[in-house]
C-alpha cells in the first residue's frame, strides 16, 4: 500500500512538475542476438518498454539487414530499437522526434548496441514545409504531447520554453541521405493525428521506392480523417492491413474498403504495395 501511494505521488508530481528523468538502461538476452541494451526512461508517467524477440520479428517481415528505415515519431525509441535491429548495423535506422525530453532518451538508444544497430537520432518533427513549432505536452514532464503552430493547442497547457524544428522529409533526405534513399524499406509513423498529412507530403517518395508504410489511426480523428487516410495510402496502390500489436504473432487483418477503418480506438495499420 505504502509503494502504491509513493508512486501515486511520483505520477502526480510528473504532471504538474516540469523536470527531466534519466535514462534507465536495461539489458535482454534476445534470441540470435545476444543482451541488447536499451534506455527506459525514468519518467513516472510512461510505461517502461521490455524488448522481446517477438518485436524484432515482427519487423523483420519487411525489413532485411542494410536496410534504411525511418521512425518518425520515434519517442524513447521503443520501435526504434527493434526496427534497427532488424536492419542491423549494416543499415540505418533515422529516428525522428521533436520532444526535446523523449528526444535525450532516444539520442541515449542511439548510441547503445553499436554491434547490431546503426541509428542515427534526429530532433526534429517532419512538416510539408520547414518552419518551427510550438511543442506542447499535457503533461508537465512531457511524457506526451506534439507540435502545434500556436501556443494555445488541444494536446495540452505545458509548452515547451523554445520552438522545435519541422523540416520535410524528402528535402531532409535528399539533402544528408540520398545514397540511402534506394534501400528504404519501411517508414513508421506516430505522429499524433498528423499521419496522413505527413503521408501526404511524402507522397512522391512513396510512389517511387514503394515501402512499406507503419501508420497510427488516431482515435481523436473524425470519420471523414479517418477515411481520408485509408483513400490516400490505398491511391498510392497499397493494400492496407490492421494489427493489433508490434508482435509477430500479433492479430492482423485486412482493411478492404474505406469504412473498415471506422474503430473507436487508436489502432495501427501496416500497408504494403499491390502486387
Amino acid at each position: 500500500m505504502f509503494n502504491y501511494f509513493k508512486q501515486s505521488l511520483k505520477r502526480k508530481i510528473a504532471r504538474r512538475i516540469t523536470k527531466e528523468y534519466p535514462p534507465e538502461i536495461d539489458v535482454y538476452d534476445l534470441k540470435g542476438l545476444g543482451k541488447v541494451e536499451f534506455a527506459n526512461w525514468g519518467n513516472p508517467l510512461v510505461l517502461p518498454t521490455t524488448l522481446k524477440n517477438e518485436m524484432v520479428e515482427f519487423f523483420q517481415q519487411f525489413i532485411k539487414q542494410g536496410d534504411f528505415v525511418i521512425d518518425v515519431g520515434a519517442n524513447i525509441g521503443d520501435t526504434t530499437v527493434p526496427i534497427a535491429l532488424a536492419a542491423g548495423a549494416t543499415g540505418l535506422t533515422l529516428g525522428f522526434d521533436p520532444n526535446p525530453f523523449a528526444f535525450k532518451i532516444l539520442q541515449r538508444n542511439a548510441t547503445l548496441n553499436p554491434a547490431l544497430t546503426n541509428i542515427t537520432a534526429v530532433p526534429c518533427a517532419i512538416s510539408k514545409t520547414e518552419e518551427e513549432y510550438y511543442f506542447i505536452s499535457s503533461e508537465a514532464s512531457f511524457g506526451n504531447g506534439a507540435i502545434s503552430s500556436t501556443e494555445q493547442s488541444l494536446h495540452g497547457k505545458f509548452v515547451y520554453g523554445s520552438k522545435v524544428k519541422g523540416v520535410n522529409l524528402e528535402k531532409f533526405l535528399d539533402r544528408n541521405y540520398s545514397e540511402w534513399i534506394p534501400k528504404l524499406s519501411l517508414i513508421k509513423i506516430d505522429a499524433e493525428g498528423y499521419d496522413k498529412e505527413i503521408i501526404k507530403s511524402i507522397s512522391d517518395l512513396l510512389a517511387s521506392y514503394k515501402p512499406t508504410i507503419i501508420a497510427e489511426c488516431f482515435d481523436k480523428l473524425s470519420g471523414d480523417e479517418k477515411i481520408e487516410l485509408f483513400t490516400i495510402i490505398s491511391k498510392l496502390g497499397y493494400q492496407l492491413y490492421y494489427f493489433k500489436d508490434f508482435d509477430i504473432h500479433s492479430e492482423v487483418k485486412e482493411l478492404c474498403k474505406p469504412t473498415d477503418i471506422l474503430r473507436k480506438e487508436t489502432f495501427n495499420l501496416y500497408a504494403i504495395q499491390r502486387k
